[in-house]
């Protein structure tokens, strides 16, 4: 296994998903890679917590 590059889907920039990542996504029994950099996951993540909190 080694460091992939992934470009995601909301900014589109460029982002590495680390073998150590990789690894703890197999492990949480995860299949798909991640589509959005950690930057837009943490800015989804708060958004949706948002909603929820109406």
């Amino acid at each position: 296994m080694q460091d992939r590059n992934i470009v995601c889907k909301d900014c589109g920039k460029e982002f590495v998903f680390t073998v150590g990542e990789q690894e703890f996504f197999k492990e949480k029994g995860f299949e798909n890679d991640p589509v959005r950099c950690p930057e837009c996951r943490k800015a989804r993540k708060a958004e949706k917590n948002n909603r929820e909190r109406r």
